[in-house]
């Protein structure tokens, strides 16, 4: 046996023996971001494990956590100065008015900020479709009528912070069709906003 440093041989849980039943593997992520991967691969392991079960409280339209990945070097792109109803800017007006960073314009504190996938057609009133990705900036102070990312009983989702008639909180679905319902926060129930949506994008192609 090796009485030096390094990968020993047969060292460790063998491959796939974990608790999500697969190879895993080592990769860096910042030290802020930690306990918001922890708490996803927790509600994603919860999900595996209830699947097919009707006790969910909410439906999750959350799928993928991101935390976003700033270059050195910021990518200044032409913003043209007039607004434009839905086509491109005329060929005749071609004054520039500034260049935009698309990091700097989407993210106000990048330690406390991280991007999740849309799951789900909950929210599609507000314009957040299944697969855009939203902003979510957890240092910022949750104020009605924000959308949040909650934990409502370990269950990411994302909704419209709200107080109902009874003064208390709820999370409003944005879809006009009544296929979603208000979640309702009541005492016995585990809750949190764990960040804002100050934001959101898609890619069309």
């Amino acid at each position: 046996m090796s009485t030096h440093g390094g990968k020993r041989e047969n060292a460790g849980r063998p491959s796939g023996q974990g608790k999500f039943g697969e190879p895993t593997k080592v990769m860096r992520i910042p030290e802020s971001q930690t306990g918001t991967v922890k708490n996803f691969l927790e509600a994603l392991q919860r999900k595996r494990s209830q699947a097919g079960s009707d006790s969910a409280v909410t439906e999750i339209n959350v799928d993928e956590f991101f935390t976003p990945g700033i270059p050195e070097q910021p990518t200044l792109l032409p913003l043209f100065s007039t607004k434009v109803a839905a086509e491109f800017p005329s060929p005749a007006d071609d004054y520039v008015e500034k260049s935009l960073d698309v990091s700097e314009f989407l993210i106000d504190h990048a330690a406390s900020t991280f991007f999740v996938t849309i799951k789900g057609e909950s929210m599609i009133d507000v314009g957040l479709l299944p697969d855009d990705k939203v902003v979510v900036d957890r240092s910022k102070a949750p104020v009605l009528g924000d959308i949040v990312l909650a934990v409502v009983d370990r269950e990411f989702t994302i909704k419209i912070y709200d107080y109902g008639a009874n003064n208390m909180p709820r999370l409003m679905p944005a879809n006009s069709s009544g296929a979603y319902r208000p979640i309702y926060i009541r005492p016995d129930m585990q809750f949190e906003i764990f960040g804002v949506v100050i934001g959101s994008f898609r890619r069309f192609k």
